[in-house]
């Protein structure tokens, strides 16, 4: 055999022996037992079994509460989220989303000249339902869980605060809006 032949397999069973020698030694220093139960129970919730919704997840607080103690500047300034996709002007055009002006009491679905999703459509009940303070509060907290298969891309506004704001906001876009919903009579 040839010398270099010799060396490089030298070199090989050499550097093996090295990385089994190192492989057990850590094995002998760095060794821990099996775990009784291994990994962690996750536990998750589960959706109600019967057809029926569950609870939700909009506010604790009636939305006639919160309009009393809403800033309809405050709601401009988070207003500025929704106008990539929105207008608020009287007149003015339709975006990825319809035009906002007048929003509140307006049939759901009813924007001239916007194509509404399927979803939305259905929601809408033929443009019978509107646009209440307690459909728009439900609706922002989550769009696609408040109306499945909505083109809207919106994540929601969480803060109970800032919904009622934006409202009180979207409220003033009118040129004559609807009287606020008293806060001593409402109901959740």
């Amino acid at each position: 055999m040839n010398s270099y032949v010799n060396t490089a397999v030298g070199a090989l069973l050499g550097t093996v022996f090295v990385l089994m020698s190192v492989s057990i030694a850590s094995e002998g220093i760095f060794h821990s037992e099996a775990p009784e139960k291994e990994g962690f129970a996750i536990v998750a919730e589960e959706a109600p079994a019967t057809g029926g919704e569950a609870a939700p997840a909009a506010a604790a607080v009636p939305i006639a509460q919160l309009l009393a103690s809403a800033d309809a500047k405050a709601g401009e300034t988070v207003f500025k989220k929704c106008q990539a996709c929105h207008d608020g002007t009287k007149g003015g055009p339709n975006k990825v989303g319809p035009n906002l002006f007048g929003v509140v009491d307006r049939p759901i679905a009813s924007h001239e000249g916007f194509a509404y999703s399927a979803a939305i459509k259905d929601f809408s009940k033929g443009s019978s339902e509107k646009w209440t303070f307690e459909n728009l509060n439900k609706f922002l907290t989550a769009p696609k869980k408040d109306v499945p298969g909505t083109a809207m891309g919106f994540a929601g506004l969480p803060k109970d605060q800032d919904r009622a704001n934006v409202i009180l906001y979207l409220h003033t876009l009118s040129d004559s809006p609807v009287p606020l919903p008293d806060p001593k009579t409402a109901t959740q």
